[in-house]
């Protein structure tokens, strides 16, 4: 006969199915611990085992106070326009912002610190010499209540003076917008992007677990002079982040 799976394996299971079914869709609080032990004969540890399977597989996710609910998955559509979309907003919508909206998703970006630093390394990417000042914006991208991606942005300092991006608080309509306010509209980027596993606490916070990955983008902006603006760092849950490039130019198309 073949040897039957742990008990938690099969709660694990029926509580996966449930989810797949949308019988427990997103936001959905699981029931209480007391609850699940009474319905599947089983230990409160086997129970918190059969949950913390399906944290560590992205699925549900526990709130303080509140209880484990069935974590949000629906993807976001992040189109290389995202930019233009945030100019197009009036002013009042970030690049991200503008695309959950468009989406019908309630996205916003929060600001977590805002610090003057030295980092010789990011310095060095943004044509400066080591020594020279920089600011750092760490930011978070929030999809209803839920963080999705994790920002961290350096800038040359005298540019963040300029654009008002060396103050606290929220840049309304985005940096984008800001920089062009100030006379300094980017103009071209470098954007690279790949996929790791997440880092247990970068997992616990986005939601993902362990076994889903995470996309990081590096993107350097610069003025029509060449000159940098921004090199923004980006960590985000890889099942909500859909990264769109449309209408790129190839090499060679308007050959015969």
């Amino acid at each position: 006969m073949p040897k039957s799976q742990p008990k938690y394996r099969d709660i694990a299971d029926e509580l996966r199915a449930q989810i797949e079914s949308g019988e427990l869709p997103p936001g959905k609080k699981l029931p209480h611990t007391e609850k699940l032990v009474e319905r599947f004969g089983a230990s409160k540890q086997t129970v918190r085992t059969a949950v913390d399977v399906l944290a560590q597989e992205g699925l549900v996710v526990a709130r303080r106070r509140y209880g484990t609910v069935v974590r949000d998955r629906r993807t976001v559509r992040i189109p290389l326009s995202r930019y233009q979309g945030s100019l197009d907003s009036e002013g009042q919508l970030g690049p991200f912002e503008a695309a959950c909206q468009e989406q019908g998703l309630r996205g916003v970006m929060k600001t977590v610190s805002v610090e003057q630093v030295r980092a010789p390394d990011v310095a060095a990417l943004l044509g400066l010499e080591s020594e020279d000042a920089l600011v750092c914006r760490r930011r978070e991208a929030h999809i209803e209540d839920q963080v999705v991606q994790f920002q961290q942005a350096w800038y040359p300092l005298e540019v963040a003076q300029a654009a008002g991006l060396d103050r606290p608080g929220k840049v309304t309509g985005g940096v984008y917008g800001a920089l062009a306010a100030a006379g300094m509209a980017p103009a071209e980027a470098d954007e690279r992007v790949a996929a790791r596993m997440p880092s247990q606490e970068e997992g616990a916070q986005l939601g993902t677990g362990l076994a889903l990955p995470v996309l990081t983008i590096e993107r350097i902006s610069r003025s029509d002079t060449g000159r940098p603006l921004e090199l923004l760092r980006v960590v985000a849950a890889g099942d909500r982040m859909e990264l769109v490039y449309e209408a790129l130019p190839l090499p060679g198309r308007h050959q015969a």
